[in-house]
């Protein structure tokens, strides 16, 4: 599947909740999902009911418009939990240690998206050397921080400024004076953002 060009908003409403794919506009009175519950598309409201396939197929989708994922990279994710003793919980896991998600969750960005967008144009170093890969994903000690650049610091201190609400996981250390945040601990199943049930993904993709 290549990238998705369209609205995000609709990807909210299809999933019948919020994926904060539009950052601060997610918690407002504008968001999708507040304003219109029903699924995208003429006469939502009249589709039978879903079938056990249609649940765990909403699940995959869910999981992977959550952390912005393509198919190949959920594929190549999957093969990898699979080899671990809890596949559900390793896959979460896979998806949590992501660069752009980790840049997102200390607050350097206001959505997975512009966290990726930030990793991408070189604005992000990544244990003192820069990088453009926001699918690589972390180890316990690696250290992130924003690009030396005054303009760039500068940018990323005003939204830092505006995601103070947001709370850091445990796993999570971030100096917001120095801009600068590092991997504690790889993360648990319980800390992870994503409201997913995983086990139906690793049903849907195991058949």
């Amino acid at each position: 599947m290549g990238r998705y060009v369209g609205p995000k908003c609709r990807l909210c409403r299809r999933e019948g909740m919020k994926l904060f794919l539009k950052g601060t506009r997610c918690d407002g009175p504008k968001c999708a999902v507040t304003r219109r519950a029903a699924p995208p598309g003429e006469h939502p409201w009249k589709r039978g009911k879903i079938s056990e396939y249609g649940i765990q197929l909403r699940e995959k989708q869910k999981f992977k418009r959550f952390y912005g994922i393509w198919e190949k990279q959920f594929r190549l994710s999957y093969t990898d939990s699979v080899k671990a003793k809890n596949t559900g919980e390793k896959l979460v896991e896979l998806a949590e240690r992501r660069l752009d998600n980790v840049v997102y969750l200390m607050g350097f960005a206001h959505s997975r998206g512009h966290a990726r967008q930030l990793v991408v144009h070189g604005h992000i170093w990544l244990n003192g050397r820069k990088s453009r890969a926001p699918a690589q994903l972390l180890r316990k000690g690696d250290v992130i921080t924003a690009s030396p650049r005054e303009k760039v610091r500068t940018s990323i201190k005003t939204v830092t400024e505006s995601t103070k609400g947001r709370p850091v996981p445990s796993w999570l250390s971030f100096d917001e004076k120095e801009l600068t945040g590092s991997i504690i601990e790889l993360p648990r199943r319980d800390e992870a953002s994503v409201p997913v049930r995983e086990q139906l993904i690793v049903e849907f993709c195991s058949k």
